[in-house]
This record gives structure tokens, C-alpha cells and sequence, in this order.
């Protein structure tokens, strides 16, 4: 039984670290700023958030760093429209 709860105590003293550097903050790999085209109107505009809804679709497989690279990238992509 001794040994039960020893191994009990390590196992919670390896776990709880681990658990305490969890953030409150998400970093990602990808940028603050998306290109997303409207896909009945075909516009294409620059958003800070990546879209949750199926009426947006975003152009390219990651996000920019800055809104005037996603402006940038905006300018030259060619399935955007422009009015």
C-alpha cells in the first residue's frame, strides 16, 4: 500500500508542472491577418480573424503578419475581384 501511494505522489508531482505552463494566450504558427473571398460576390477583403463560416473562403494556407502584407497579397491575388 506504501508503495501505491508513492507512486500515487511522484505521478501528481510529474503531472502538475506540466500543467501550470499551460498559457492563457494561443500563439500560432500562422499570421494575425487573412485574405478571404466572399463566395457569392467573389470580393475579396482583409480580415484580422480567420472566418468560422462557410460563406468566406480563405485565399492561401496560412495568415499574414501584418495587415499591409495581407493588403499586398490582396493587390496581386487573381481570383479576387475588384469593383
Amino acid at each position: 500500500m506504501m508503495k501505491f501511494a508513492m507512486a500515487s505522489l511522484m505521478l501528481a508531482g510529474l503531472a502538475l508542472p506540466a500543467a501550470a505552463q499551460t498559457s492563457t494566450t494561443t500563439t500560432t504558427t500562422t499570421g494575425d491577418y487573412y485574405v478571404v473571398q466572399d463566395v457569392q460576390t467573389k470580393k475579396c477583403t482583409v480580415v484580422n480573424e480567420r472566418p468560422k463560416t462557410t460563406t468566406s473562403l480563405v485565399i492561401g494556407s496560412s495568415g499574414f503578419k501584418t495587415q499591409t502584407e495581407a493588403e499586398g497579397s490582396l493587390k496581386t491575388t487573381k481570383v479576387c475581384t475588384t469593383n
